[in-house]
């Protein structure tokens, strides 16, 4: 293998190395013909990369792979125009001779070539795409060779010619593989995020029916009833009572909805995690006497976060609320406070029946259950979302049959902790 063709391969190998390290491991960048200016850095850097590792042959004249960035950033995203101007004018660090008119000539006609047919390039398939800009490289690297048969001796003919034929073409079918590569899988993964979406609205479209049929169903059962001439006026009273029991939990169902869509946090002050987590208990105290649950607290760190008082109540009631209702038959509860340089952390323990890995990675999700069909997973869904709305994050472990732990992070206001 010639010289020539050895520092061909070689230039061809950076470019794929540039293309792997600014492509394929930058997760940011997504598909080229959205990250326009991400990808135009990349063809400008590799027209760069060539004129530095340009092979001379003489004192005016240097044989490199311009023509794989200018050809794919042409094609693939219509550069052509702004990578033309910029290979004549590294070309004129060669020089201002007549090569360097001749190829002023060629790139603003094939430039211009290039943007024109750039979108109906685009309408062709994957694989006839790369049929396409490889032949188009090969019709210019074989124009290429007949001048540079002109520009070097016998000896290097066979060099040049394997260097001209076989690597230009090579590296444009390997790198706009690649291209064709990286694009498909951003439009499965674009179809993937809408599918999932898709679910998620139908999830919640099933959760609304579901959870606004039974008092509306109720409701109009009652209102039927009013309809009877003979009904006396305590019925009466009583069925408007009823009525409007379950229209009002039909209105909540919706409340809480709109909650998990957007939370909104109506008013930021400081709330002492104590008094707030004390007060919540003993709301929830009756409920836990119900299930024989022995509730402990652990309050020794003192600390404040910011955050609307009412949202919080209605988060922490759902998360308890859901932990008390895990111990069916009794159990433990442990609620600690721990506070560390910047954080607050509530820690909720449980002795209930646990949750699998694929569980702990469902909760939150819209009309997700771990109650089996008696649930909807709407309380834990609107409590996640409500803590995704205060910046707090959310740590879970659990075991099946040993019970559930769960913490939750959030920036600690006060910047002095207090023992109490």
């Amino acid at each position: 293998m010639g010289t020539i063709t050895m520092h061909f391969l070689f230039n061809l190998s950076l470019l794929m190395i540039l293309f792997f390290i600014f492509f394929l491991l930058n997760k940011s960048i997504g598909s080229i013909h959205i990250h326009k200016r991400a990808s135009l850095f990349y063809f400008v850097f590799s027209l760069i990369l060539c004129s530095l590792f340009s092979y001379p042959i003489q004192s005016s004249y240097s044989l490199d792979l311009r023509i794989i960035p200018f050809i794919l950033g042409g094609l693939y995203l219509r550069f052509s125009p702004i990578l033309g101007f910029l290979v004549i004018f590294f070309r004129g660090f060669h020089g201002i001779d007549v090569g360097f008119f001749i190829g002023v000539a060629f790139y603003t006609v094939f430039s211009f070539f290039i943007w024109y047919i750039s979108p109906w390039f685009l309408k062709l398939t994957s694989n006839i795409r790369i049929l396409f800009s490889t032949g188009i490289t090969l019709l210019v690297s074989i124009g290429i060779l007949f001048i540079a048969f002109n520009k070097v001796s016998p000896e290097q003919f066979i060099d040049i010619f394997i260097a001209y034929v076989i690597v230009p073409p090579l590296g444009v079918a390997m790198i706009s593989s690649l291209i064709e590569i990286r694009e498909k899988n951003q439009q499965l993964q674009q179809q993937l995020i809408i599918e999932e979406k898709l679910a998620a609205v139908e999830q919640m479209g099933a959760a609304i029916s579901h959870e606004i049929r039974n008092p509306l169903t109720t409701a109009i059962g009652f209102i039927e009833l009013l309809d009877q001439v003979s009904l006396d006026n305590n019925k009466r009273t009583k069925y408007l009572s009823i009525i409007k029991n379950e229209l009002d939990s039909a209105e909540s169902v919706i409340q809480d909805y709109l909650t998990f869509s957007k939370p909104i946090i109506e008013s930021i002050e400081e709330l002492d995690i104590q008094k707030e987590l004390t007060h919540i208990l003993k709301l929830l105290h009756p409920l836990a006497n119900y299930h024989s649950v022995k509730v402990s607290t652990d309050f020794s760190t003192y600390g404040t976060i910011q955050g609307d008082k009412s949202k919080f109540h209605q988060c922490f009631i759902n998360i308890i609320r859901n932990s008390i209702e895990s111990m069916p038959f009794g159990g433990d509860l442990i609620i600690k406070t721990i506070a560390t340089q910047n954080k607050i952390i509530i820690s909720i323990q449980d002795t209930g029946i646990g949750l699998s890995k694929k569980q702990i990675k469902h909760i939150g999700e819209p009309y997700y259950s771990t109650k089996g069909p008696k649930g909807t997973g709407l309380s834990m869904m609107v409590a996640y979302s409500i803590l995704r709305a205060m910046r707090g994050t959310i740590e879970v472990q659990s075991e099946i049959g040993k019970g559930t732990i769960s913490r939750f992070h959030f920036k600690l206001h006060k910047t002095k902790v207090k023992k109490r």
